[in-house]
């Protein structure tokens, strides 16, 4: 039997809608990925195709993928498994979160003699399983240039930017100018309904105009089929926003348009549509006429 590199084994934890799209990358390019989830059930269909569990992956895998809901996830889950950090081990983290904690981690497993890479995903689950999305890197350069392998199959874009910490920070912007890129097309396809234009051919008048953003190729077709299932989920953006927020107060920023974004999504969240995807938002600014 012939052996799998070792390098071809990559722990994974968190199996959300991000982890799930990361693993389905891994499985296309025949690595194994060792994954664990809070909730095995979720796990079942990748066990399926290949993938291996693993009560323990940090322990079986050199090179282990993060990808959880938020900071305060992370180190929920890490913690238990820290004591298994090992020399020359390279955690990457794909969690959007708080710089503060990616450089807090980077500090504790450098003193163990491995890497952690924050490397936040800009782009929703779906974009990353056709292997369109923009990966942001920060730490370890060394560590960075270790992984060449595994950026392709992360993204189509991938940026290093800096020291740890940086990723994360360039994600929040990324996030603040994305979000409103999505709340501006719900708007004006509100705007475009109640002047009675059809909505599809106003989209493409959008596509085509000084207007354009990516939003409207991902987005604006989900807002006029009002088909919600999830690529990126609502609360979870909320969650970012709320963020940015936080971190522009830090350095002395009062950020208007994101202020009243989080409105927006907290309204929609009011109203149950947290967990559906976050072009629900047209739902919301839909509500405010009524």
């Amino acid at each position: 039997m012939t052996r799998i590199p070792e390098q071809r084994h990559i722990g994974v934890l968190g199996l959300g809608l991000m982890g799930t799209a990361i693993v389905e990358r891994l499985l296309e390019h025949a690595y194994i990925p060792h994954v664990w989830n809070r909730t095995r059930d979720r796990a079942e269909p990748l066990l399926a195709r290949g993938a291996l569990w693993s009560d323990h992956p940090l322990a079986d895998c050199d090179r282990v993928l993060i990808s959880l809901y938020s900071s305060a996830v992370v180190t929920e889950v890490l913690t238990p498994f820290q004591e298994s950090i090992r020399v020359g081990q390279i955690l990457i983290d794909t969690t959007t979160g708080a710089p503060e904690d990616s450089i807090l981690w980077a500090n504790r497993l450098r003193e163990r003699g491995a890497s952690y890479l924050d490397a936040p995903i800009s782009g929703s689950s779906e974009q990353t399983r056709r292997g369109e999305a923009t990966v942001l890197v920060s730490g370890d350069q060394a560590a960075f240039s270790a992984c060449q392998d595994l950026w392709p199959i992360l993204g189509r874009n991938v940026y290093y930017v800096g020291a740890s910490g940086c990723a994360a920070r360039m994600k929040l912007v990324t996030n603040l100018v994305l979000g409103l890129n999505r709340a501006a097309l719900a708007e004006g396809l509100l705007l475009a309904e109640a002047f009675g234009f059809d909505l599809a051919s106003t989209l493409r008048v959008l596509q085509g105009s000084a207007a354009y953003s990516r939003q409207m190729d991902t987005k604006g077709p989900k807002m006029i089929a009002k088909d919600f299932s999830p690529q990126a989920k609502l609360s979870q953006h909320l969650k970012d926003v709320r963020l940015i927020l936080d971190a522009a107060k830090a350095n002395g920023l009062a950020l208007a348009l994101a202020d009243t974004h989080r409105q927006l999504l907290e309204r929609a969240e009011s109203l149950g549509l947290g967990e559906l995807d976050n072009s629900a938002i047209i739902e919301a600014m839909r509500s405010r006429q009524a």
